[in-house]
């Protein structure tokens, strides 16, 4: 065919003339798009207010808190008893009275200070410092002075040293040493020994000398790293502490590439496998004799210190079989080392009790030292009953089907508990403030607003120290926090705190959406939270991406205004992608049956559940572009990330998997026997939740990513799977994080998640 000279030049430069101004548009809105990402990863920053740090006064229901922090610091006085709420200081006065000491004007304009301590407990003066200086001032003159040079020696020797440093730092705290009653001691780990350090001139002395690398004193591995390590006497003369066996545990290695190759050998019994074995002492800080205490015969348990009786006449702790089917309460005796029964809990599945947050919730001793109260699911349901300390049961104190969460404070003057649970039978994850009487009585909902009213005031909630008044911080996914004073029968005095979110007009944020489907038996419900762009478009079509944790260690679904697991769902939604996060069954928080659908069926229920929820989703929601779909998760959201893309190759298109365990047989023991048992009694149950046996399925795109000094879910998991996805020849992608542990890698992992997602799913 005949073409003049230059044709295809013309048609090339007309089309790109086309072209340029759409490419330019895409990047333009791309380049919106992120910018409001980065903006939403931000999300807290942009709600002001809506939370106080209380600290209470010698009175026990009066406190103070700072806000305005740090352009215009002031400092509030709340007296519930007058329902007033009040300045401590006069600001201009105090900033006045400091300068002459300071040499010139304090900064800004408000308090130098946001925290202070009262110096005794007439609450007359107290002591505050501003430029590494520290000042004693008097309210009643505001006479301002120089509080007496404490040397750093000094300083030191007041704050608790690391014993163990946090393998999820970010997460959980490094664990401290313990300070005794009487403030004299600190009690530490050394040299895999038992050490004590004074407060009143630093020096230290050796509690024991036979401590060796595999056969130490204190808990200083993975396998129980959230558990209480020692435990004083209320006299201060005694300390309960642990000698624990690692000569048969077997080590993995955490190979060190920077700055030079080094190896470290950390003990990591994978399931099945031989565990530790526990002694437990009653070492005397005088004489250093140490007692043992008759734990019982059984080599392979779990011991888990709760704490001395009052009177210090008995040290209280629990003993879980190692199939995680039998729970005992013991006391044992100081001076000869034996132990009592106090009670026994036992389930045909799992007692659940996890160190990080199982059994602080089960034991709460009342103020007589003659009572306690026990959280047990012995019919299903989380709930609380009144023994007495010899194993007799006294009452039953709630019961109904929900789930208590745990006791708050006992006010046994009174005859009140106080305590969260999950009552609300239409809202079944929104956690409210009940009480009930000793006697069983007076069963009371306190809390009003749905959503979440939490245990802490880093939570959200606070009592008083003289039981009468509360603090309530509230909120929900759509609802930004309230702060209210309440009584402690629930009647409202005022709202002392309230976030402003006129900054999220700046992002045009609009409320998440809560939602409800049925699982995969089209029965139970699930619930969930959906997140769209700032800029959504019903008419338009969107790529999905869901969040994933699905094990049954904890409910993922972001319950607050701005809960950390809300703020990157959320902000990847602004790149153009509809996002969302539900809890299957098998998750805990919904009840024993519900948690129950794991025993025995780890892998097997839970990704059919998520590809249900995304279809019942999207029947309603044709926005949602099937043909689009990703899916993203850590640790076991990073298993369940991997098994949906090898599980429903033809539903998750695209994931990312973060230090995701491949094969449960090759993962610590802890995590996977309570719902699988050992792997020499249930071989085939094992072999069908690993995922390395999968690997041929894949037809997506799958990133991995792992941190290669991950002591939880070791590096090898990954390897192991790179490995059958090379003998099944799949492509797959990986990043290696040197030196990172088991934490979420924060900025650089999040930008590798976006980039993946952006090139993947194409929003």
């Amino acid at each position: 065919m005949f073409r003049p000279k230059g044709t295809t030049l013309i048609f090339l430069i007309v089309g790109l003339a086309v072209i340029a101004p759409l490419v330019r548009a895409q990047e333009s809105e791309q380049s919106e798009r992120e910018a409001m990402y980065y903006r939403y990863l931000e999300f807290a920053s942009y709600v002001k207010g809506g939370s106080i740090e209380p600290h209470w006064m010698a009175d026990g229901s009066s406190f103070w808190y700072a806000e305005g922090a740090p352009a215009n610091t002031v400092i509030w006085k709340i007296d519930p008893r007058a329902n007033t709420k009040t300045l401590l200081f006069d600001t201009a006065r105090l900033r006045k009275a400091l300068t002459p000491l300071l040499g010139h004007e304090p900064p800004y304009q408000g308090l130098p200070f946001d925290k202070f301590t009262f110096v005794d407990e007439s609450e007359q003066a107290v002591k505050f410092s501003v430029e590494d200086k520290e000042f004693i001032f008097k309210l009643g003159t505001y006479a301002v002075t120089r509080a007496p040079a404490v040397s750093e020696e000094e300083k030191k020797r007041l704050v608790p040293r690391v014993v163990r440093k946090s393998p999820f730092s970010g997460i959980f705290a490094d664990v401290l040493e313990e300070l005794s009653p009487d403030r004299r001691w600190f009690a530490g780990l050394k040299d895999h020994n038992l050490w004590l350090r004074s407060t009143y001139d630093g020096r230290s002395v050796q509690m024991t000398t036979d401590g060796t690398e595999d056969y130490e004193w204190g808990d200083v591995e993975f396998e129980e790293w959230w558990a209480k390590w020692a435990s004083w006497s209320p006299d201060s003369l005694k300390l309960a502490v642990k000698k624990v066996d690692y000569r048969r545990v077997p080590k993995i290695p955490i190979l060190h590439y920077l700055p030079t190759e080094e190896v470290d050998w950390v003990h990591f019994p994978r399931a099945g496998q031989p565990m530790r074995q526990v002694e437990l002492f009653i070492v005397d800080i005088l004489s250093k004799r140490r007692v043992r205490i008759d734990i019982g015969k059984n080599p392979d348990q779990y011991i888990y210190l709760i704490g001395w009786r009052s009177d210090g006449s008995e040290l209280l702790f629990l003993r879980k079989t190692r199939d995680h089917k039998k729970l005992d309460l013991l006391a044992a005796n100081p001076t000869t080392g034996s132990a009592r029964v106090i009670l026994t809990e036992t389930q045909e599945t799992f007692v659940e009790v996890h160190p990080v947050w199982g059994w602080t919730r089960l034991f709460t001793v009342l103020e007589d030292g003659k009572r306690f109260l026990w959280l047990s699911e012995r019919d299903g349901w989380k709930h609380l009953y009144l023994y007495d300390l010899d194993g007799k049961l006294i009452r039953r104190l709630t019961e109904g089907a929900f789930p208590v969460e745990r006791v708050v404070v006992v006010d046994d003057k009174a005859g009140w508990v106080y305590f969260t649970a999950h009552g609300d039978l239409q809202r079944p994850y929104d956690t409210h403030l009940y009480r009930v009487g000793l006697d069983g009585k007076g069963f009371t909902r306190l809390t009003e607003a749905p959503g979440q009213h939490a245990i802490q005031w880093q939570d959200g909630l606070e009592f008083s120290p003289s039981k009468k008044f509360f603090l309530d911080t509230h909120s929900s996914p759509a609802r930004p926090p309230v702060v209210e004073l309440r009584r402690a029968d629930g009647t409202l005095l005022q709202t002392v705190a309230k976030a402003n979110i006129d900054g999220l007009k700046e992002l045009h944020w609009s409320p998440p959406e809560e939602f409800v489907v049925k699982a995969a038996d089209g029965k139970t419900d699930l619930y969930g939270v959906l997140f769209k762009p700032y800029d959504f478009d019903p008419t338009k079509k969107y790529p999905v991406i869901e969040g994933i944790y699905g094990g049954p260690h904890l409910a993922l679904v972001p319950r607050t205004f701005t809960s950390r697991r809300q703020r990157f769902p959320q902000a990847l939604a602004q790149l153009g992608f509809i996002v969302f996060v539900a809890d299957g069954r098998g998750t805990p928080k919904r009840g024993k049956e519900f948690q129950d659908v794991v025993y025995g069926n780890l892998g097997r229920h839970e990704i059919p559940d998520h590809v249900a929820t995304l279809k019942q989703l999207a029947e309603k929601r044709p926005y949602m572009d099937l043909g689009r779909v990703g899916i993203v998760g850590g640790s076991w959201g990073g298993y369940f990330a991997l098994r949906a893309l090898l599980l429903a190759p033809d539903v998750y298109h695209v994931g990312i998997a973060s230090s995701p365990p491949a094969d449960l047989s090759d993962q610590w023991h802890g995590d996977v026997e309570p719902y699988l048992d050992l792997p020499q009694k249930n071989k085939e149950k094992y072999e069908y939740a690993s995922n390395l046996r999968l690997a041929g399925n894949l037809k997506g795109k799958l990133l991995l990513i792992h941190g290669t000094s991950d002591a939880a879910v070791p590096f090898s998991q990954t390897m192991k799977m790179v490995e059958a996805l090379i003998r099944a020849n799949k492509s797959y992608d990986l990043i290696a994080l040197p030196e990172h542990s088991h934490e979420f890698a924060g900025r650089y992992e999040q930008e590798a998640i976006r980039r993946y997602f952006q090139e993947h799913l194409k929003p």
